[in-house]
C-alpha cells in the first residue's frame, strides 16, 4: 500500500509518470465480459487494500486506517466486518488450509489468521531488528511465501519510525523453520508482489522506481534471472488464467506475460490500491480504490 500518511514518501508522481510514458489509453474490451461495466460494490471506507478471495470466492480486504478486515460475500454481495482490530493489516493471502495470512503493519508483523480468527504471529523481526513494515505477500504452491518490506512511516507506530533494516527488501519466508531470508535487496521500494500458479515466476513492483521485475523462483526460495517486466510500478497485483498481469495505481493496467500493455481499466478514484479475482466463478475483478471498492465482470478468470 502506498503511504497515505506522509507525502514525503509518496510514490504517486513516479508511478503516474510511468503510466503516462506508457501511453494512457483504455482498451479493455477484450478482457471485460460483454456488456459489463465497472461498478461500485461498496463505499464508506477510509483506505481499502489487500483483497484476497477464499475457496467460495468471497473477498476479504483491509481498511487499514480503520484497523479492520472486511468480508465481501460472493453469494449476496453483502459486506461485514470480519476482524476488528486487525493489527492494521495490509496485504493478505489465503493458504491451502484456509488461513488468511496478513501483513500486520501495526507492530511490523506477519500473521496467520485461522478460520475461527485465532492469530499466530509468524514473523516480527529479522536479524534481531524489527521489520520495516510488511506490506504485501504471495504464497507459493508449496505453502512458503514471499513478502515485501518497504518503509512507510505510520503515525500509529510507537517504535522509532526510521528504517529498521539495512534496506527495503523482499523476503522469502519458510513456513517450516519460520525463517525469513532477504532475497531481493537492490530495489528502491518494493511493494506489490504476485507469482504464477506453477510457482516458477515471481513479479515484484518497485513502486519507488516506477518499475516491475520478474524473477525465476528456485525451490530453496532464492530468486534468479531478474528481468525488467515493464516501466511501471504498482501498489498491488494480480494475475489471470491467461497469464496477464494486473497492476494498480491510476486505475488497473493490464500487461500480457511478455510485458506488453494490453489495456487500462479506468477507476474514478485518485488511487487504486489493489486488485484480485473473486466471485463464485473467479471472474469478478475486485478492485480496492481509496474509500470504495469496485467490481467488473471479466471474460477471463483469475489464476487463483
Amino acid at each position: 500500500m502506498h503511504d497515505w500518511y506522509s507525502s514525503a514518501m509518496n510514490p504517486l508522481p513516479v508511478l503516474f509518470a510511468g503510466l503516462f510514458a506508457l501511453g494512457f489509453v483504455a482498451h479493455a474490451s477484450d478482457l471485460i465480459a460483454d456488456g459489463a461495466k465497472v461498478e461500485i460494490l461498496g463505499e464508506g471506507y477510509s483506505f481499502t487494500e489487500g483483497p484476497s478471495a477464499d475457496r467460495e470466492g468471497n473477498v476479504f480486504f483491509t481498511d487499514q486506517p480503520n484497523d479492520r478486515i472486511v468480508k465481501y460475500n460472493a453469494a449476496d454481495g453483502s459486506f461485514s466486518d470480519w476482524l476488528k482490530p486487525s493489527g492494521r493489516s495490509n496485504g493478505t493471502g489465503f493458504d491451502a488450509a484456509g488461513n488468511l495470512l496478513a501483513c500486520a503493519d501495526e507492530k511490523n508483523e506477519l500473521w496467520s489468521i485461522s478460520t475461527d480468527k485465532k492469530i499466530t504471529v509468524l514473523a516480527s523481526d529479522f536479524g534481531g531488528k524489527l521489520l520495516n513494515g510488511p506490506n504485501d505477500l504471495w504464497i507459493r504452491p508449496d505453502g512458503n511465501l514471499y513478502f515485501t518490506d518497504p518503509l512507510y512511516q505510520r503515525d500509529y507506530w510507537k517504535r522509532d519510525k526510521t528504517m529498521q533494516q539495512a534496506g527495503q527488501h523482499v523476503y522469502f519466508f519458510d513456513m517450516q523453520s519460520k525463517k525469513a531470508t532477504p532475497v531481493v535487496t537492490d530495489l528502491k521500494q518494493p511493494n506489490g508482489i504476485i507469482g504464477t500458479p506453477d510457482g516458477k515466476t515471481l513479479y515484484v513492483a518497485d513502486i519507488g522506481a516506477g518499475k516491475t521485475y520478474s524473477y525465476s523462483v528456485k525451490p530453496d526460495g532464492a530468486l534468479e534471472n531478474k528481468t525488467l517486466f515493464c516501466e511501471m510500478g504498482s501498489d498491488g497485483m494480480t494475475i489471470d488464467a491467461e497469464g496477464n498481469l494486473y497492476l494498480t495505481g491510476r486505475g488497473v493496467t493490464v500487461f500480457d506475460k511478455t510485458g506488453k500493455k494490453l489495456a487500462n481499466i479506468p477507476i474514478p478514484e485518485s488511487w487504486t490500491g489493489n486488485v484480485t479475482f473473486g466471485g463464485k466463478d473467479r471472474q469478478l475483478l475486485f478492485i480496492t480504490a481509496s474509500k470504495k471498492v469496485y467490481g467488473v465482470k471479466m471474460r477471463v478468470k483469475g489464476a487463483y
